[in-house]
């Protein structure tokens, strides 16, 4: 009897679907952007600072991600932004077809960038295209810079990395050199930003970088 082994890609679907997100809004002039980072490292503060830098040019929205509560879309709102909650039931993760049913449900008329702010996770985030243009990473001073040596994948894929809660540097052992290291060393391309969500502290370069890609 022979056997043949059929292998095939099991993401190679959401690929499919995410490629066909990613033109569909490129063809709209929207811009999507996937943001990752484990919890409590700051990403809807960081967002809500980040989306009132790049007011009033740009209207922005988010699609709030979690397995449940709906906590981080009210504040995205109370900030004047536009904002869709998405449960994902209990997956640890956004994929391409979650991102497309988002997008239906919220709208995106009246938007020129999207905000995807992914389930706080390190692993299966990093594993699905979402469809988005532009992949980013927070990681907080708290969390310690040997997060890429240990997470590689998300660094990986992500075009941006921002270093937050610098202003916490004083109360934490954090080496900033090591961790830029260690990024590059995954990612030789990533562009790394030291920010501070509280204060404020290194957003004007963060902003004005993201407005060049945003145009390009």
């Amino acid at each position: 009897m022979k056997v043949i082994e059929l292998k095939q890609d099991i993401f190679k679907e959401n690929e499919v679907t995410a490629d066909k997100v990613r033109e569909g809004l490129k063809s709209e002039g929207k811009f999507m952007i996937n943001v990752m980072s484990s919890p409590g490292s700051g990403k809807t503060t960081t967002l809500i600072r980040t989306i009132s830098g790049l007011k009033p040019d740009v209207r922005c929205a988010v699609m709030e991600c979690d397995i449940d509560a709906s906590v981080d879309a009210v504040k995205i709102e109370e900030s004047g932004s536009k904002a869709i909650q998405l449960h994902t039931g209990g997956m640890c993760h956004m994929d391409a077809a979650m991102t497309r049913q988002g997008l239906d449900e919220m709208g995106t008329e009246d938007v020129d960038v999207i905000f995807i702010e992914n389930v706080g996770n390190l692993v299966c985030p990093a594993e699905f295209d979402t469809g988005a243009h532009m992949n980013m990473t927070i990681l907080s001073v708290p969390e310690g810079d040997d997060k890429p040596a240990k997470y590689p994948l998300v660094y990986e894929v992500s075009e941006v990395v921002l270093i937050n809660k610098i202003d916490a540097k004083a109360v934490f052992d954090f080496d900033d050199e090591l961790v830029v290291e260690r990024i590059h060393k995954v990612n030789p391309d990533a562009k790394i930003f030291f920010v501070s969500s509280k204060t404020g502290e290194g957003y004007d370069e963060w902003i004005d970088y993201l407005k060049e890609r945003i145009k390009a």
